[in-house]
Parts: structure tokens; sequence; C-alpha cells
């Protein structure tokens, strides 16, 4: 296969193993990243040297009948004679920003500020962020940019490396030094050039999975858990869907993603026979969030206020090491729907002077509200589990599990028309969740035996389901839809 010459492409490696500018006999070195059915249809990484200023330049080429520079790189000044080209750390940051700053013009936000990469903990870090920036980079490039013979094999092959565990390690690396505002900015680049991929897939009837249906990262430190995700609505698993959705509306809820903060605090306490290990949320907090500007998405599509609400989330966190667990405990009692009953009693007469006595007639109303989301504790075995479900006000019935009445979907006081603007909404105005300890202040408890004292830091599993909907807001439809994200990460707690 035209494949095997052309994958697992280490480009720092390669780097390093080239010899001394000096020691070039042509001007030019580069590496295959991926090929076409044809093995003369490729596309390359090349170096190419500047003698006359002692720097090199990096490109993405496609090799096609002849070759077509896709992306070229800032120059960077090497030594001439230097045994390794990126020996030098400032070279090397000098790379990693510009491959980022690059992925970044091809997001919403066309004008970037230069990027500030941190110097990293350890240099061991430097190869596998240096190797998956530049591969995003040609994946972007390879989405926006490469002939449409070689845009299908590359791609898939592009997105077979940057699946790897090993890359999405290097992924988690690179974010978390990228600081929160630098990885909103990159989760929402790569997002969309995943929706654009997977919207010309489906336009030439391609079925193909994107790099990674859900990306999140988790972060450990005394006394709180945080992970962050992302996901493209388009690469999320449908659960249900009711009728079709013309070419307008399907334009508004694919150019959305999903992004989510889950924060947790925890404390450890010593107790005379055990130790209790007690969890309680901090923030959690989900965003469904535009991938384009406004005005495409009214000129293409059905509005920006047409998209996805969070309609389920479901936490599981569950200790690694379970021989030493002895129970778990939840803080919050099972309860049914909160709901206040309202009772109008009016009475009306009448009297008719040709006939004797006197008409009167009696009426009585009930209104039913519904609290729109239910908070549930669980525990399962030696996991805890914290779970919210959007219930419909109007009926009750759980969102996430069954769909609109077609009676409904046109009343104007329905509470998911205008459901971003209403005074009694059950998101924030952006359209998102937040739920916070001032009303989820419950705990989930683990007692561990003594034995775990001492110990620096054991592993636990925080593990869930992001569920989705779309109900029809302004745009006159009878189209409906849930869809569902998984994610599972380890964080660390310390008994010491």
């Amino acid at each position: 296969m035209a494949f095997a010459s052309c994958g697992n492409t280490d480009v720092w490696k390669w780097i390093q193993n080239l010899p001394p500018l000096s020691q070039w006999n042509k001007d030019s070195m580069s590496i295959c990243i991926c090929s076409s059915n044809s093995s003369l249809e490729t596309l390359s990484l090349n170096l190419t040297k500047n003698t006359s200023t002692q720097s090199l330049s990096f490109s993405i080429n496609a090799n096609l009948y002849f070759p077509v520079s896709l992306w070229v790189s800032k120059p960077v000044h090497v030594s001439s004679n230097s045994l390794n080209l990126l020996s030098d750390e400032k070279t090397i940051y000098s790379l990693i920003s510009n491959f980022i700053e690059d992925v970044l013009k091809y997001g919403l936000v066309n004008k970037i500020h230069p990027v500030k990469i941190p110097k990293f903990d350890t240099p061991s870090n430097l190869k596998p962020v240096f190797n998956v920036s530049i591969l995003t980079l040609a994946f972007l490039v390879s989405i926006y940019e490469a002939p449409t013979d070689l845009r299908f094999n590359c791609l898939k092959t592009l997105k077979d490396e940057l699946s790897t565990a090993q890359s999405r390690e290097a992924s988690k690396l690179l974010i978390r030094f990228l600081g929160s505002n630098i990885e909103e900015q990159w989760m929402r680049c790569l997002n969309l050039a995943i929706t654009n991929w997977k919207m010309e897939l489906k336009a030439a009837n391609h079925i193909l999975k994107g790099p990674s249906p859900l990306f999140s990262h988790a972060h450990s430190t005394s006394g709180l858990w945080k992970v962050q995700l992302y996901c493209p609505i388009i690469t999320m698993e449908v659960e249900n869907t009711s009728g079709s959705a013309d070419d307008r509306l399907a334009f508004s809820l694919n150019y959305h993603h999903l992004e989510g903060v889950i924060q947790l605090n925890y404390k450890v306490i010593v107790k005379e026979k055990w130790i209790e290990v007690m969890v309680n949320i901090d923030n959690i907090r989900l965003d469904v969030v535009r991938l384009v500007s406004d005005k495409l998405l009214h000129d293409r599509g059905a509005g920006a206020a047409e998209k996805h609400f969070p309609s389920k989330i479901s936490l599981r966190l569950t200790p690694s090491s379970q021989t030493e667990v002895l129970s778990v405990s939840v803080s919050k009692s099972s309860e049914n729907p909160r709901k206040e009953i309202e009772v109008e009693k009016a009475v009306e007469g009448s009297f008719e002077p040709n006939k004797l006595g006197i008409q009167v007639s009696a009426a009585e109303t009930t209104t039913t509200i519904f609290k729109p989301w239910k908070f549930e504790e669980t525990a399962t075995g030696d996991t805890g589990g914290l779970n919210w479900f959007l219930h419909d006000s109007n009926d009750g019935r759980e969102v996430f599990s069954s769909k609109p009445s077609p009676m409904t979907l046109f009343q104007p006081k329905a509470w998911f028309r205008h459901r971003y603007s209403s005074a009694y909404r059950p998101f924030t105005r952006q359209g998102g969740v937040i739920f916070a300890g001032d009303q989820y202040g419950e705990t989930v408890c683990w007692k561990v035996d003594k034995s775990a004292m001492g110990k620096k830091a054991t592993e636990w599993e925080l593990a869930g389901s992001i569920g989705l909907t779309y109900w029809p807001n302004r745009y006159r439809t009878f189209y409906n839809e849930t869809r569902r994200a998984e994610f599972r990460e380890t964080v660390q707690l310390s008994f010491v």
C-alpha cells in the first residue's frame, strides 16, 4: 500500500537525524506525510535552506505533476555547522508558535496576536508537542488547501495519526501550556475544520468518523478536580430523531460545538477507624458555541438561535483501587419533581326574564408547574454518580428520551420557544447551563480503609455522558433530535 511509506510520521526524529546545513548536497529535504492511491501524488513536509541568511523555512507541499506549496513557515535561523537542527530551545519554541499561530488563522478570529508559549517542565515534552502541532497544522492545511485528489486519503491518514493514544496525550500537553483563552481558540479552529470535513464527506456520501468524537483533558490539584471537554455537534452520536432538517437548519445545527467544564471539590478527612473522601460540585458548565459568524449562520443557515441545548448530564466517579474502599454513600434522597398546583374557581350566573329561576355554572382550572432540571445522586458498587435531567415544563416528560408533541411545536408560549430570551428559560442567555455548589452542594462520600494513608496519589476515574437536544426555537419546523457524547478521564487524589 502507498500509505506504508508515509504513515506514523515522526517529524521530530526526521529533523534530528538530518545532517548539518553545511553538509546538505541540495537546497531542500522532504518527508512524506501521506499519499493518495497513486504513489506519485503525495503531501510532504519540506525543509529549504537559505544560504545567504543562514535560515530554514518549513513548507507543506502537494506533489502532483509538479510541487504546489500549500503552507510556508516563517524563516528560522540555525547554525550551519550545528549537528542538531533543533538543538536550540528558542528555535523550537519559535517553530511551535508558528505552527499554532497558523492553525488559529483558520478560525473565526482572523487577527491573532503572537502566541507566547511558556517553557515546558521537561525537555521530553518538546518532541510530542512539536509533532502533534505540525500534524494538526497539516490536517487543517489538507482540509482547506489540498487538491481533491489528495484530500480524502491524506485526511484519513492524518486522522488516524492524531487519534492514537500518544497523539491524544501530546495534544493534552500542548493545550495545557497554551492557557485557557488560546485553548478555546485552538479547539474551535480544530472543530470547525472537522465540521467542514464531515460536511464535505456527507455531501459525497462518505461515512467516516472524525479524529475524535470528544476531546477532553483533566487537571488534578489539592482539593480540586477539573475536566475540560470539547466536541463538534456533527460528530456526536444520534440517540433519536424525528422529521427531516432542511439545508438551512442543518447548516445552523452542524456549525456549533459543545464546550464543557467540570469542577469537583474533594476533601480527605481522617476518622478514627477509616478515611472519608468527600466529593461535591464546584461548577458544571456546558455551552453550545457557534463555530462561524452570526452573519454566516443567518445567510446560509436558520440563524444562530437554532442550536442544540443540554438535556442530560451524567457523571460517574470510581476509585481505581477498590480493595481499600469500604462503602460509598450519597447525601441526597430520591424525590418526585417539585410541582405547584394552582386552583382557580369561577362562578357565572344569568337571569332570563321569560324563564323562572337562575342558571349557574362553575369552572375550575388547574395549573401544574414542573421544575425543569431534576438532580439525582446514585451509587452503584463503588461508583458514585451525579445526574441532571431536563424535563418539559408542559407535560413533565424527560426531554432527552422523548420528543415534543407536534401540537405544541408552534405554541408561542411553550418553554422551548424563544428559549434563550424568555425570563423562565432553563438555560443561560447564551444557551448553556451552569450547575454550581449553591444549589447542588450535595456530597458523595467514600469510606476508605486506613491502609491508604501515606499514599502520595491514587487514581480515580471521572467519566460521563452529555446529552444535547434540538427542538425548534424560532424556526418553523417539525424536526427534532437528541445527540450524545461520552468522555473518560483519570484524576489524582492524595491521602498525604
